[in-house]
């Protein structure tokens, strides 16, 4: 915290503590207290990058060669987008979990005593949330591309590729700090890992669409992960994107519609303690 220079005084005074000076500095002191503490964060880091490259890489060596076989394509081009948004969520999943503990710990009540402006808190965690996931994204795609992944499609779709897992990511993590500032258990917040968990599991970057079960495959084909991995695959391999694509946005942006209030109004509360 030593390295950080706090919100000072006069600060409040040439600008007035609500005004958009304020919220800017305010919201990027705060952003950098949060990307500090999660680097010195072994769970964060663990679940953010170590342990996505390690699924990647294990995917590659135990099924990569069969789903090849199967389906005529590298197992990579749906892996590897699959990981970076387990990678994502994982390191939301680590946040809301610290977030909650900040919550009891009185932290954030400290914050809204202080002449700090009163949205720079939540943006400073929306921002620093998109910072972690578009780093994780980075790391694990240049892990891919050392096991083979590789972006066919131009520079346009490899930017839009980095960027769809920011977007998918905000969207769990609204969800989530909706959550966490709700609730003072932990369980709760981590059970949205098993979640997680599930979309993996019953993703199309998993296994190929048609290896599962007739009976599953539209639940399959139409959840959140898999949309995502289809349209990121397509950017980076070839392939259809107008309909993930849609889905993807559709998905994400229905997330955060459904919990940003939610979320707002509860950090609201949660400071007020």
């Amino acid at each position: 915290m030593a390295t950080l220079d706090r919100p000072r005084l006069t600060d409040t005074l040439d600008f007035g503590e609500a005004t958009v000076p304020a919220l800017l500095r305010h919201t990027w002191i705060q952003t950098q207290r949060l990307l500090l503490r999660w680097v010195r964060d072994p769970i964060t880091l663990l679940e953010t990058l170590i342990v996505p490259c390690l699924l990647l890489l294990m995917l590659d060596i135990v099924v990569g060669s069969q789903i090849q076989k199967f389906s005529g394509h590298s197992a990579l081009y749906g892996s590897t987008p699959m990981v970076t948004l387990v990678g994502a969520l994982s390191g939301t999943v680590a946040s809301g979990v610290m977030l909650g503990r900040e919550r009891e710990a009185g932290i954030l009540s400290r914050f809204w005593v202080l002449p700090v402006h009163r949205a720079s808190g939540l943006a400073a965690r929306i921002l620093a949330e998109g910072c972690r996931i578009f780093a994780g994204t980075v790391v694990i795609i240049l892990f891919g591309m050392a096991l083979g992944f590789r972006f066919r499609q131009g520079p346009l779709q490899a930017f839009a590729f980095l960027w769809l897992p920011v977007l998918f990511g905000l969207a769990f993590a609204t969800m989530v700090t909706a959550i966490a500032v709700f609730t003072a258990k932990s369980t709760l917040v981590e059970a949205i890992a098993l979640l997680s968990s599930l979309l993996m599991f019953f993703s199309s970057g998993f296994v190929p669409l048609g290896a599962y079960p007739k009976w599953i495959q539209p639940v399959v084909s139409h959840q959140p992960m898999s949309v995502a991995v289809d349209t990121m695959r397509a950017l980076a391999e070839g392939g259809p994107i107008a309909s993930p694509l849609t889905q993807t946005l559709a998905w994400s942006f229905g997330l955060i519609v459904v919990f940003a209030v939610p979320a707002a109004y509860g950090y609201r509360r949660a400071s007020r303690r």
